[in-house]
């Protein structure tokens, strides 16, 4: 199959140092902004270095519960209030928490830029966590937390993380436990505001119909005086110990008419560079066209699945290279059993050179469609900053994915996937 080139307007296209502002002001917010005057509004991503890694065993859930509790109430304005001025002008702004960071996005229109990043700064600097808002959103997570005891695939996925990052903060679940979630203060939400998030490490990306440095004087004006002077380090990642052997657990739930089966291994560093190599490969073992090789073997030829698949996850520290299937309870173990013979024949053989190529046109031909809008591009910025990527990441990423070869997709693949040192987890009745 023929490749194909990038032309030098799907080059211009994409984000790179010559249209691309960046700025860490005094206070350590780094700022990325990029213009769009084809369109009439703004969006903003970033994120604040703040995450469930801070949280202790018995306050699980707490970077969670603090992330959702940013909007409900400011020292200005109160819940409703925050949202009113947003919803007055067609903006958004909401956050989310993971294991490094409190992320956050937002849009508006260009005129309501300072609007946004007024709200922004006020729940970023000045939440005032009510107590009838902090038992309002407890009753919700609580809520959230007995839907997850009975969903197959969060609790086989839960499942999969204990055995995989066994003695790892990665272990543990973000959102936490009900007895953790219930033992969270007001006092512990606001301790924790206070001490950890602050400007340093702060990323904002800004992308739409503004001037990069007008953009940036904006933020500058609004949140360039943030200071917090005992803002608390995040802590190192403590090495990663793989398994030593197959290690399997079943999650037993009632009355359950399908069994969701996780299956894998640890996988690199979203900056390892590797990556690439294992992503293509990822894209050839379960994700390209119906599913790559195992939604092929598993659900189309051998009709055991629901849907089965595999995915790729690498962040600031190991990800997990992993395949999913749902099935009837009584094909649990055939199932297993063909997932075992693919990765087998995947580390043992390798990838084909067509199937290398047409991976490798897939990564290529959609990455413009991924950053057609504002808001990808903006989360696109946050994430070169994130992992260190450079700015001209997605302008050399066609040749970053073209020099990959078979050889090399098969060294990564025997590099993390050891048939014989697999956690394997299944949740159903």
């Amino acid at each position: 199959m023929k490749r194909p080139a990038s032309t030098p307007h799907v080059q211009r296209s994409l984000p790179g140092t010559d249209d691309v502002l960046r700025r860490t002001l005094s206070n350590g917010i780094t700022v990325l902004a990029r213009p769009n005057f084809n369109s009439p509004s703004v969006s903003i991503s970033g994120y604040v270095v703040a995450g469930n890694l801070l949280d202790t065993d018995e306050r699980l859930g707490l970077a969670d519960f603090a992330a959702s509790m940013l909007m409900r109430g400011t020292e200005r304005r109160t819940f409703d209030q925050v949202f009113g001025a947003l919803e007055e002008v067609g903006a958004s702004l909401g956050y989310d928490s993971g294991a490094h960071s409190t992320t956050f996005g937002g849009r508006s229109l260009s005129e309501d830029l300072p609007l946004l990043l007024e709200v922004l700064s006020e729940t970023l600097r000045m939440p005032t966590f009510p107590a009838d808002e902090v038992e309002k959103l407890r009753a919700q997570l609580l809520t959230g937390l007995a839907i997850r005891a009975q969903d197959t695939g969060d609790m086989a996925s839960l499942t999969f993380d204990k055995i995989l990052f066994d003695g790892h903060p990665y272990s543990r679940p973000g959102d936490g436990y009900p007895e953790t979630v219930q033992a969270i203060t007001r006092a512990d939400l606001t301790d924790f505001h206070g001490r950890f998030i602050g400007p340093n490490g702060m990323v904002l990306a800004l992308v739409g119909g503004v001037q990069p440095q007008e953009a940036i004087e904006q933020v500058e004006r609004t949140l360039g005086n943030w200071a917090v002077s005992d803002q608390a380090a995040v802590p190192e990642l403590p090495p990663y110990q793989a398994l030593a052997a197959t290690t399997r657990r079943n999650h037993a739930i009632a009355g359950k008419s399908q069994s969701d089966i996780i299956l894998g291994t640890a996988g690199p560093r979203r900056k390892d560079p590797e990556f690439m190599a294992t992503s293509l490969g990822n894209s050839i073992l379960g994700q390209f066209g119906m599913m790559g090789r195992i939604g092929d073997v598993v659900r189309e030829k051998s009709g055991l699945a629901y849907y089965a698949h595999s995915s790729l996850s690498a962040g600031l520290g190991p990800g997990s290279w992993e395949v999913s299937a749902g099935v009837n309870p009584a094909n649990v173990e055939k199932t297993i059993d063909l997932i075992l013979v693919e990765l087998r024949r995947f580390v043992g053989d390798g990838v084909t050179a067509e199937e290398l190529a047409d991976s490798q046109s897939n990564f290529i031909g959609r990455l413009p469609l991924s950053l057609e809008s504002n808001a990808g591009v903006a989360g696109a910025l946050a994430n070169i900053e994130r992992f260190d990527l450079g700015l001209d990441y997605y302008r050399t990423y066609a040749d970053l994915v073209r020099s990959v070869s078979v050889d090399d997709v098969l060294t990564a693949a025997r590099q993390y996937i050891d048939p014989e040192r697999l956690a394997i987890a299944v949740a159903g009745p």
